[in-house]
């Protein structure tokens, strides 16, 4: 059973995710701001957690960055803001998706399901990177090295990066990219691949490495 942090100033949406969750068969654990949040990461060791980015004193955007720093765990972004910059910036942060308020609850455990899919689906059948690439990708621990050095991906990066790996050379237009990173088919923009793109070279670039290279008109394609 998986275990979703819910964490939110307004105690009303807390409950109406946590009942959403239960329902469906999850376990939950709640926190109302962000330092609470923080210490419910290490006392509840959660699976994923829908966060609100706009709460008083640390808000979700300062709390996604000190998770990311100690690890991968999912985050999804709860915002009433529907700026298509606040929605990049959350991708930037290192945030897996991003939901908009007033939300179905019903939506959100859907969007909890997919990113939670892509984390724990079994490993298909599909080529390593290049034996010859120092990038190293271990699917059913989702685990990323290069060059023997551990790189923190959010789960929607490390599916993407995978695929990509799996298919050397191959150009992936950004629709392609698309499929792989939203398996529930929903409508992201281009900017939103280009930020998860951006994100992934950045995460490499601080280690020397640059497995992604540009294809002008056309999109990406694994060059390591």
């Amino acid at each position: 059973m998986a275990k979703i942090l819910v964490v939110d100033d307004d105690p009303h949406i807390r409950s109406v995710l946590c009942f959403a969750l239960a329902r469906d068969g999850f376990a939950t654990a709640e926190a109302a701001d962000g330092a609470a949040a923080l210490a419910a990461v290490t006392r509840e060791s959660p699976d994923l957690v829908l966060l609100d980015v706009t709460m008083p004193e640390m808000n979700g955007t300062d709390v996604c960055r000190e998770i990311r720093r100690a690890g991968d765990l999912p985050v999804i972004f709860l915002s009433s803001r529907d700026e298509e910059v606040d929605r990049i910036l959350g991708l930037e942060l290192g945030g897996d998706d991003y939901v908009t308020k007033p939300f179905s609850p019903r939506e959100v455990v859907a969007r909890v399901r997919a990113v939670l899919r892509r984390r724990q689906s079994p490993t298909a059948p599909e080529a390593p990177p290049p034996a010859t690439s120092p990038l190293r990708l271990l699917p059913d621990r989702h685990e990323a090295f290069w060059q023997d050095q551990p790189v923190a991906l959010t789960v929607t990066e490390f599916a993407i990066l995978r695929a990509m790996a799996a298919a050397p050379g191959r150009v992936f237009t950004r629709d392609m990219l698309m499929d792989i990173a939203y398996p529930d088919r929903r409508v992201v923009s281009d900017r939103t691949i280009d930020s998860h793109i951006r994100h992934i070279r950045q995460k490499f670039a601080a280690l020397g490495g640059e497995p992604i290279g540009t294809v002008h008109g056309l999109g990406y394609r694994f060059s390591a």
